[in-house]
């Protein structure tokens, strides 16, 4: 008799209709976290609706391209080729909009950033144990929870409707539209409908609580005529994404280390995922398909930053779905990154989240940005201050210092020019502070690794 090739599960390719269905779950499971993060970037810098709408089908066919690279691998080097979707982090949202608002860089040094820290990315990948321990929780933790804090005042603007001042020929005016009661209530609905969400329903509704609870105070400002549909009568219903539609790209050095350092916090977070989903799919993650995954990152950020969007990493909401569902093979995911790419050539759609208010976005960005710090508590949980008093000096002298610019403007304008553009940047001060006062309390120690790069090779 004939022998039957064992099929890995990883690698099982399904019939097309179930690869449709199973991999457009995966869609709506991401999808929230895809949109929201241009919306959030686009309000911010103020960007017109047609920008934003651009920013959204961008992100979303980027998403799809590099989840079928990471799922589908590309030559030898790229690509874990396991079930990962791909979608924009929301760790880089600060240093993007701190680099998009200075008047001297915009957006084409962000794209320049973003392509030069997946660079950084693609070449550090294979070195990443050697990287892990200038990072260790202490260090990574503080970083993302003054992340969370950063983004923690452009939420709650958001919430309020926006800057509390408007410019104008006389200089900064009060906003009148700031904080008027409609806009908190419509803001407080939106936060109060994701919590209850979370609360009281399971399974995929928790998953896609954000999502849910935007939609639903989308409807409510719709039914108050509060919502301006400008673009979408008279947008295609279909356009291919083109390269560099912002301008070419510019590469400011320190706009580049920032999101470097956020690059090597991301891929620390994507090692520990990989390992988990090596055990969900029975696949053991070897330092070969660990340095493939995170050459993906890489390669993801300099696809985002000619398309004209971000930093990419792997969603671990979505990780979750494979091990909830049993579903372990990576065409789910091709599948699903190919829903992904047609989704993001409709501007009809795009153009219809443009139109979301921005205090309708601001109740769930409250959430998702306190959630950004709360991910940093829960890392910093992981250091060690009950037999070493030292970290607790590492947290709290690079949160104080992270924490000037939000603070105090002004407090470095006096020094030369290059030193306060350095000084200016809250998430850049407080990771290089962590990493040098590991160093200095824990060097002895810093030569701890991340669990599971113990593991050989196979062939």
């Amino acid at each position: 008799m004939k022998e039957i090739a064992h099929v890995d599960a990883a690698d099982e390719l399904l019939p097309p209709p179930k690869l449709f269905v199973l991999g457009l779950q995966h869609v709506l499971v991401m999808y929230a976290g895809a949109i929201a993060v241009p919306l959030i970037i686009g309000g911010a810098l103020k960007m017109s609706k047609e920008d934003i709408a651009f920013l959204i089908s961008a992100d979303l066919f980027c998403c799809g391209l590099v989840t079928m690279i990471q799922c589908m691998g590309m030559g030898k080097k790229v690509g874990i080729r396991l079930p990962v979707m791909m979608g924009i982090a929301f760790t880089g949202i600060g240093p993007i909009i701190a680099i998009g608002s200075n008047p001297d860089l915009g957006m084409q040094a962000v794209f320049g950033a973003v392509i030069g820290s997946g660079i950084f990315t693609y070449f550090a990948a294979p070195y990443m144990s050697c990287l892990v321990r200038w990072f260790p929780p202490v260090v990574t933790g503080s970083v993302v929870l003054m992340i969370g804090i950063s983004l923690m005042r452009v939420g709650i603007n958001w919430a309020a409707g926006g800057q509390p001042t408007i410019a104008s020929p006389t200089g900064p005016i009060p906003n009148p539209m700031y904080g008027i009661p409609l806009h908190l209530a419509l803001a407080g609905t939106v936060l109060l409908s994701v919590l209850l969400l979370t609360a009281f329903v399971k399974g995929f509704l928790t998953n896609i609580s954000v999502l849910l609870s935007i939609a639903f105070g989308f409807i409510i400002a719709i039914a108050l005529g509060k919502v301006d549909f400008a673009g979408v009568l008279t947008a295609p219903w279909f356009s291919l994404i083109s390269p560099f539609h912002f301008g070419l790209p510019t590469f400011d050095p320190l706009s580049i280390m920032m999101l470097s350092v956020v690059m090597i916090v991301m891929m620390i977070e994507s090692t520990g995922l990989f390992l988990a989903l090596g055990e969900i799919v029975g696949r053991p993650i070897t330092r070969d398909t660990l340095a493939r995954g995170l050459r993906a990152d890489g390669v993801g950020n300099m696809v985002g930053g000619v398309f004209g969007t971000f930093c990419y990493t792997s969603y671990s909401q979505n990780i979750g779905l494979v091990q909830m569902t049993g579903v372990r093979s990576r065409w789910v995911c091709v599948a699903a990154g190919a829903i992904l790419v047609v989704l993001g050539c409709l501007p009809k759609m795009a153009f219809l989240a443009a139109s979301i208010p921005q205090y309708v976005l601001g109740g769930a960005a409250v959430v998702m940005f306190g959630m950004v710090a709360a991910a940093g508590i829960k890392i910093l949980v992981r250091a060690d201050f009950a037999n070493n008093s030292k970290n607790l000096y590492i947290v709290a002298v690079s949160l104080v210092l992270g924490m000037i610019p939000l603070v105090g403007e002004r407090f470095f304008s006096q020094l030369p020019e290059f030193i306060a553009k350095f000084m200016q940047n809250g998430i850049l001060l407080t990771s290089f502070t962590a990493v040098a006062l590991n160093i200095l309390f824990n060097y002895r120690s810093t030569t701890e690794a991340v669990e599971g790069f113990a593991l050989e090779d196979k062939a």
